[in-house]
């Protein structure tokens, strides 16, 4: 188990009205979002990116240039930061958030590791969406791959589910991937894995040995458990804006700021320490600056 943590701040997510709650989503945003973030101890930014016209910032954005602007405005505010630039989409028409990957270089990107039935249900019993599939097809999953490598990128290997942990192994197996591995377990989506702390050691009994691992816990008040047992498990640690919007004690998070220093008291508690820009760059196998 390393003693440093490397902690990602979740910016923003894809949809989230900034109406509503308080996402960044321009360009000065989401620098002020990350360095707020950054000095309570996250140096990975995981961005999605949104439409900057008026009216317009709850929808996503595969422009490059958005892409671009909002990557130079955080590295300016944030000196060494890593960026962690997001790859999510439904169905075929992923070209686009491949071209942002291949144009916009940056050190790591999310990479789906297999599909999963998309679902949640409301009280009365309703559907709160229309079912739908995340679908990542191992070709999909191999066209990212591709991309990723071609400019020096780290996959970070999001797994819903048990069963998708296991096909990352396959992976590297088959000669997919070849390059060193980063899991990323994303748990508390309705119809994936709970946010349950007992889960973990069986999901760390599952990766490659000598595998860097997170935690992505989607959720109120029941991550805060989890996020601290990922810390004493030796995990590296994942929360922000597009994770939840809730503190340990039920409040309201109103920075990205807030709920980082949330995982750094945890990761001290656990007897560790937070690991720099330069740190960080080692320990994920990165290109250094």
């Amino acid at each position: 188990m390393s003693d440093k943590v490397v902690i990602t701040c979740s910016l923003t997510g894809s949809l989230t009205d900034p109406v509503q709650h308080h996402v960044p989503v321009t360009p000065e945003q989401m620098a002020r979002e990350a360095r707020a973030a950054y000095d309570e101890g996250a140096t990975v930014m995981h961005c999605h990116f949104r439409q900057q016209e008026p009216g317009k910032g709850n929808l996503p954005s595969w422009d490059p240039q958005v892409s671009k602007d909002i990557q130079q405005a955080i590295r300016e505010a944030c000196p060494g930061v890593i960026i962690n630039h997001t790859t999510g989409v439904v169905g075929p028409a992923y070209l686009d958030a491949l071209r942002c990957v291949r144009e916009t270089r940056p050190e790591m990107a999310a990479c789906n590791a297999g599909s999963l039935n998309y679902l949640k249900v409301k009280a009365n019993g309703s559907w709160a969406w229309p079912p739908m599939l995340f679908d990542n097809a191992p070709g999909k999953v191999k066209e990212f791959i591709d991309v990723m490598a071609e400019v020096d990128c780290l996959p970070e290997f999001e797994c819903f589910d048990v069963g998708i942990v296991r096909c990352v192994e396959m992976y590297q197996r088959v000669g997919m991937y070849t390059g060193p591995l980063e899991y990323n377990f994303v748990m508390g989506v309705e119809s994936g894995m709970p946010a349950d702390p007992e889960l973990l050691p069986i999901l760390t009994r599952l990766i490659v040995p000598g595998s860097n691992w997170q935690v992505t816990a989607i959720g109120r008040k029941e991550i805060w458990p989890l996020h601290r047992r990922c810390a004493e498990l030796g995990g590296f640690l994942r929360t922000g804006l597009e994770d939840t919007f809730y503190l340990p004690d039920g409040t309201k998070a109103t920075s990205n700021g807030q709920l980082i220093a949330q995982l750094a008291q945890y990761a001290r508690e656990a007897g560790r320490s937070i690991a720099t820009p330069s740190e960080a760059r080692a320990l994920l196998h990165l290109r250094q600056d």
